[in-house]
């Protein structure tokens, strides 16, 4: 057998069908990110309490930064030979001690960020009975069905779950790419402008909050390695997959925040978004389109919080996986169903602890939205900045190591990545307050984050004494 073969063999664990190109990759990444429920919820946020018209370069500006960042990721793709995404490369980088914290927190941070949008989904889904058939039904009731579902997918082969985010995802773009092209078609409330995609638009208002918020509409990009050992041809899919989600999310966030300003018209944009933040989505749409597509959209609102939810669960159960087959955890986790040939255990698992948690902060009481979904969410973004941050740093020091990249991809990206990365930790950290709703909340989700990571560490040395072959074979 050639050494390729070997490698080839050696990465593959068994029982994954190696079943997903670009498209299908694309298509869970970008479902996660989901782009409905950004058009719907975050940009209005972002209007109201960022830099207000100057939200679309926030998009631009973030979507330049993450390509840097998928230059060096992409390049280092081909010698990561697992499919546990940030825990692979910080490990390779920087050490097995940081990149099993990089696994505790990304674990820490996928789980907040899917409590976050169940709640929201669970509170979407309320809306549309309301409106449909005048039923209310308790938001946790319609989370747990939903979660309910998710589970069974995820617990299936992942080509099934890629058929159902595809439609899903073809269904809320086409709404929210009709709404934006009314709006372009019938010139806006007053003309289009271009005054939204200048600097000084930019640099008006809080623009560490708009920043803040647009890495968070960017959620989930990051998640095509987790693929890894699914896709046909990792060393190309992988690193052709992210390129296009990344460039893809940034267009359609930067033109559809531009078309809703000028739909709203540039004047009066900001003060319509503080005042009904929720409403502002649905009311363009039925404005330049139709009563139908208001109701439509509502629809599809749920169905984008489901397909977020969808590919979130699919990324930690692959985490999980990952894990348990190099024997970080339980090697049960590692296991692929006989039949549908998924990680079936670590899927169940994922189930299990969300709804949980979940159940957990509804016998508490929370709002699903202004509490549940703006907390764990904040939360969530902040431990993706981490990670990314880490990621970055590990592909400079593995590089310089091993020398096998050009002085762009290696050093110069990965660099610029770092450096503006860690001003955007810096950024989100001085405004977590503002961005989980309360002081006491923010020190708590702060330590949640910390001891993750923290926690994955003190694991390193406990590993390495008690299974010093697993630990081994780790480095």
């Amino acid at each position: 057998m050639s050494q390729q073969s070997e490698d080839r063999a050696q990465e593959v664990p068994v029982g994954l069908d190696r079943t997903l190109g670009v498209p299908q990759i694309v298509f869970m990444v970008v479902a996660m990110a989901a782009p409905l429920t950004v058009f719907a919820g975050l940009i209005p946020l972002m209007l109201g309490s960022g830099n207000g018209i100057g939200t679309p370069v926030d998009f631009v500006l973030v979507g330049i930064v993450l390509v840097l960042f998928t230059v060096g990721y992409s390049a280092m793709t081909p010698e990561v030979r697992n499919a546990g995404a940030f825990y692979s490369y910080v490990q390779r980088g920087l050490g097995t001690g940081a990149g099993l914290g990089a696994a505790a927190l990304a674990l820490v941070t996928y789980a907040l960020l899917i409590v976050a949008v169940s709640a929201y989904l669970g509170a979407a889904a309320r809306n549309v009975l309301v409106t449909f058939s005048g039923v209310s039904v308790p938001w946790w009731c319609l989370a747990a069905a939903g979660l309910a579902a998710i589970g069974y997918l995820g617990y299936r082969n992942v080509e099934v779950s890629a058929r159902v985010l595809g439609a899903l995802l073809i269904a809320e773009v086409a709404i929210v790419a009709l709404v934006d092209l009314a709006v372009v078609l019938r010139g806006g409330d007053n003309g289009l402008s271009a005054q939204p995609l200048t600097w000084d638009a930019f640099t008006t208002g809080a623009t560490g909050t708009g920043i803040m918020f647009a890495v968070f509409g960017f959620v989930g990009f990051e998640t095509t390695a987790v693929f890894r050992s699914e896709a046909q041809d990792p060393d190309r899919t992988i690193p052709k997959a992210t390129y296009i989600a990344v460039v893809l999310i940034a267009l359609i966030y930067a033109f559809s925040s531009w078309a809703m300003i000028n739909g709203l018209g540039v004047a009066r944009a900001v003060d319509l978004a503080a005042d009904d933040p929720e409403g502002l989505a649905p009311g363009l749409a039925t404005r330049y389109l139709s009563q139908a597509a208001h109701d439509v959209m509502q629809v599809l609102l749920v169905t984008s919080f489901f397909a977020c939810v969808l590919t979130a669960h699919n990324v930690v159960a692959r985490y999980l996986f990952a894990l348990g087959r190099q024997g970080a955890l339980p090697v049960s986790l590692g296991s692929a169903h006989p039949t549908h040939r998924s990680p079936h255990v670590a899927s169940l698992l994922t189930s299990g602890v969300i709804g949980t948690l979940l159940a957990a902060t509804a016998i508490a009481g929370l709002d699903p939205v202004v509490e549940i979904y703006a907390w764990f969410g904040g939360a969530g973004t902040l431990g993706l900045i981490v990670l990314l941050a880490l990621t970055s740093a590990a592909i400079v020091v593995h590089f310089r190591k091993v020398g096998t990249a050009t002085a762009w991809t290696g050093t110069v990206a990965p660099v610029l990545s770092l450096a503006a990365l860690g001003a955007i930790l810096v950024l989100v950290i001085g405004n977590f307050e503002l961005l989980i709703g309360s002081r006491t909340g923010a020190y708590v989700f702060l330590a949640v984050i910390a001891g993750a990571f923290a926690c994955g560490l003190a694991w390193s040395p406990l590993l390495r004494r008690r299974r010093p072959q697993t630990y081994a074979a780790l480095e």
